[in-house]
């Protein structure tokens, strides 16, 4: 998918979403992909896009990049200064136990367990501990992140319109080409479904898989284990905040939050910290739902959003528009989206 000018493009006659094929970056200057888009699809950008349809579905994604150099972007959520690792010239899932990082600045250290590093504001403190809204605690419900790949987030397909993991990753790696072979943090990564897939695609240098929740990145690590052959070299867990990204300002090529800004205690503040860490011409993809189309005849539905929000911590979005809106208001720009029923795929890339 190849970018230039300005339209709003409308899909009405396509197959089925079964018959997305993967995309291929021939080389630096040349993308070519074949997507189809089912009937109940929209793509909505601000730029024109060219599609190609030569390509053989067959064929395997090809990255033919420099790839930047993968120095340790990590910093301290305090005070956003580098961290300096222990380890040896580079780290990954198995070299992340028992390593620690410290801070330049406030002097503060940040050890690994066997799973990931703690880099929340509060890693290593014994008692204290912010409250978190209702929806971003329960998912550090052991039985909840076991649940997670285990039937829950198959029934995204049946209410929210989500094609799946495998077409959503095929959807995204179009909006992710501009930053292929670069570092890539999967937000919000729950059981690490995108950060393993990101892994082993081998699209991008280094991979973080980054939750608040222990127990789904102690999930993730599980599933890392069972897999053999899995190419943990570049890629490490990292537990923090979503309103206190542990990276240094300008350092992170590409930022994914599948299925996660509908539960971000503030949308405005995570995406804030998204486009800081985002080196200029970074990108931001994401999916979550819209309650638009027939959701919009219920009344005061303004109002009614504002209860749940309060009830559970969970942000309902009402339209399209508002979400190009939060993506604006972060500083980031090119804001497109791609539709299926309640869902949408946005993607957004901070200014070069």
């Amino acid at each position: 998918m190849a970018i230039g000018g300005a339209v709003a493009i409308m899909y009405t006659r396509s197959p089925p979403l079964s018959s997305f094929t993967p995309t291929r970056l021939f080389s630096r200057s040349h993308f070519a992909a074949k997507l189809r888009f089912p009937p109940s699809i929209r793509l909505r950008a601000s730029s024109t896009a060219v599609i190609d349809t030569e390509t053989n579905p067959t064929e395997s994604v090809v990255v033919e990049k420099e790839v930047r150099n993968s120095s340790n972007p990590l910093a301290c959520p305090v005070c956003y200064d580098s961290l300096t690792w222990n380890g040896g010239p580079g780290f990954s899932v198995d070299t992340i136990s028992g390593s620690n990082f410290q801070c330049g600045t406030c002097q503060k250290t940040y050890i690994g367990n066997q799973t990931h590093i703690d880099l929340t504001a509060t890693g290593g403190a014994k008692s204290y501990g912010d409250t978190m809204p209702f929806s971003t605690e329960l998912f550090r419900v052991p039985l909840i992140s076991f649940l997670y790949e285990r039937g829950w987030r198959q029934t995204f397909s049946v209410w929210g319109g989500f094609p799946g993991p495998e077409k959503e990753f095929e959807l995204m790696k179009g909006f992710l080409k501009p930053v292929l072979g670069g570092n890539i943090v999967d937000a919000s990564c729950a059981s690490g479904l995108f950060s393993r897939l990101f892994a082993k695609s081998q699209l991008f240098s280094f991979v973080v898989a980054l939750d608040y929740s222990e127990n789904m990145l102690q999930q993730c690590y599980e599933f890392i284990q069972q897999e053999e052959n899995f190419p943990k070299e570049n890629l490490i867990l990292v537990r923090a905040d979503i309103s206190r990204l542990p990276f240094v300002s300008n350092s992170i090529d590409a930022v994914h939050a599948g299925a996660a800004l509908h539960c971000w205690p503030s949308p405005l503040a995570a995406v804030a910290e998204i486009s800081r860490v985002l080196r200029p011409g970074g990108v931001f993809v994401a999916t979550t739902y819209i309650l638009d189309g027939p959701f919009s005849i219920i009344p005061f539905r303004s109002i009614l959003r504002q209860t749940l929000r309060q009830a559970s911590g969970n942000y309902s979005f009402l339209s399209e528009r508002e979400l190009e809106d939060l993506c604006r208001a972060c500083g980031l720009v090119g804001f497109k989206c791609i539709r299926n029923g309640p869902f949408v795929m946005i993607s957004a890339r901070k200014p070069s």
